[in-house]
């Protein structure tokens, strides 16, 4: 499929870490971050790959904690802060990460510096991001899927965009290989990371 990105433009992705799992969860595939980067690497001049999730703060073992290593050691910035707790109106204990007022604050404060903006999430109240670094003359591609049930990306977001890349067009160049790992590949403990995911997935939801 057509990426719609030119060699020498100054890009930067925007990874909404719970958003991007859920689609991807959605669809039936688990992402391979490695693969992901490279992918949008070859597109044009990667200037920074942020990626942002929420860490419970006051548990001994975060299960987030092995893939947000794994991230910041493999070309990737993190963006991360605590959880809140609070108790809704039915009394229950709840915890919330949402994070994102961090993303729209560096998507603004990056755009003057960058070509292109990816943002990885379709959650439709960017939409007023888009507009905005549209205005500082960037262009905005938005990832995420239409394909799943329901659509997991927002219409007004879409239409907003100048590009919009199918998640599921995207899946055999950025979905985990599931094949005998060497001892090479045993520093990412694959089987740590799919709970990590959901666990933030969880968290922000």
């Amino acid at each position: 499929m057509a990426m719609n990105f030119y060699p020498n433009e100054r890009t930067a992705l925007f990874i909404d870490g719970s958003n991007l799992y859920a689609a991807a969860r959605a669809l039936g595939f688990d992402i391979d971050y490695k693969r992901l980067l490279s992918l949008f690497n070859k597109q044009g001049r990667m200037i920074r790959a942020f990626y942002y999730t929420a860490l419970v703060d006051e548990q001994e073992y975060s299960p987030i904690r092995p893939l947000v290593d794994w991230l910041d050691y493999n070309g990737y910035t993190m963006v991360t802060k605590p959880t809140k707790e609070f108790t809704d109106s039915a009394g229950r204990r709840k915890i919330k990460g949402n994070m994102d007022l961090e993303l729209a604050t560096d998507v603004l404060e990056m755009a003057e510096r960058l070509d292109h903006v990816v943002i990885f999430s379709g959650d439709g109240d960017f939409r007023c991001v888009v507009e905005a670094a549209q205005r500082k003359g960037v262009r905005v591609t938005v990832v995420s899927t239409v394909k799943s049930a329901p659509p997991m990306a927002a219409d007004e977001l879409r239409r907003q965009a100048d590009h919009f890349i199918e998640l599921q067009d995207i899946a055999d160049q950025i979905a985990r290989i599931h094949t005998p790992r060497t001892q090479a590949e045993e520093d990412v403990d694959e089987e740590q990371i799919n709970p990590a995911e959901e666990a933030a997935y969880d968290v922000a939801n």
